[in-house]
């Protein structure tokens, strides 16, 4: 099983901002206002509350969920994600994110092939817990719609840029 040792700082810096970054895509295809972003970012940190409180959750999850727990470990992927999504243009957010899951998921089939499937499922899961997490349109967080076109359209990217199937065609 991969853990932190499996993979460079660099690497691991990487896969566990990758959380981060699938909610960011999310977040960037259609933005819900100030309380449905705020919504929206809490869905990794939950995503990762629960996996560390899963005992059948997959080896490097818990491993990423329990690093990042650690201020070291935030300080370093903040840093490096600043650097990184320093456009202020959320289409430009959202396709610097999918170009960080697609490095993320070469990673994983390289030097972690037998937890890839099981990471990369989790992370198309974040984010479409991310989409979920706020009604799109309406207002004051009424009417609207759970999942807008926008973001169904950035899940199916996110899937494609993790190699994985949409959320909609788990076997």
């Amino acid at each position: 099983m991969a853990n932190k040792t499996t993979f460079t700082p660099e690497e691991w810096s990487h896969i566990a901002g990758s959380v981060m970054v699938s909610s960011m895509a999310v977040t960037a295809s259609d933005p819900s206002g100030l309380f449905g972003v705020m919504k929206e970012g809490m869905a990794g940190g939950w995503a990762m509350l629960e996996a560390r409180r899963d005992p059948q959750a997959n080896e490097l999850v818990k491993a990423v969920s329990n690093d990042f727990a650690t201020p070291e470990t935030r300080e370093a992927i903040r840093g490096r994600l600043q650097s990184t999504f320093k456009v202020k243009d959320a289409a430009e957010i959202k396709t610097k994110a999918l170009e960080e899951l697609r490095t993320v998921a070469a990673l994983l089939d390289t030097k972690a092939p037998g937890d890839a499937a099981a990471f990369k499922s989790w992370l198309r899961d974040i984010g479409q817990k991310t989409a979920e997490a706020a009604n799109e349109g309406g207002f004051l967080g009424f009417g609207g719609v759970r999942v807008s076109d926008l973001e169904k359209a950035t899940l199916a990217d996110i899937a494609t840029a993790l190699n994985t199937p949409a959320a909609g065609a788990r076997a």
